[in-house]
């Protein structure tokens, strides 16, 4: 299943919450993203089909390893393009908002020929 930007940003959001606070619900990722609940349960459950997280008894989401790799590589991708903008003398607010957007267009070649050239 190939995911969307919005997917993406949600298992971003779950992985940023579960190294914040360990366990993670429905409630966590809405108060987090600013949407309401029943977009969240609309989306995790597409998540879930995917087999990009897994919901528990108790409600708590986890991501599958499949859905952890996805969320780091977004993440690792967000973390490079803010820094680089806020380098640049963007400000923090745009430099996320922008970072966000870059994250998912960007190729994963390409992703990868800027981080070597930004570390060498």
């Amino acid at each position: 299943m190939k995911l969307h930007a919005s997917g993406e940003d949600y298992l971003e959001a779950i992985l940023v919450l579960q190294k914040k606070m360990g366990m993670v619900r429905s409630v966590d990722i809405a108060r987090h993203m600013g949407f309401i609940k029943p977009s969240i349960t609309h989306a995790i459950t597409t998540l879930q089909a995917g087999g990009f997280v897994e919901r528990d008894e108790d409600g708590f989401i986890r991501l599958t390893d499949v859905g952890r790799e996805v969320a780091e590589q977004t993440y690792e991708k967000h973390c490079f393009f803010t820094e680089m903008l806020i380098e640049a003398g963007v400000d923090q607010e745009t430099a996320e908002a922008d970072a966000c957007r870059m994250e998912h267009a960007i190729s994963e070649d390409s992703f990868q020929h800027l981080k070597v050239k930004h570390q060498g």
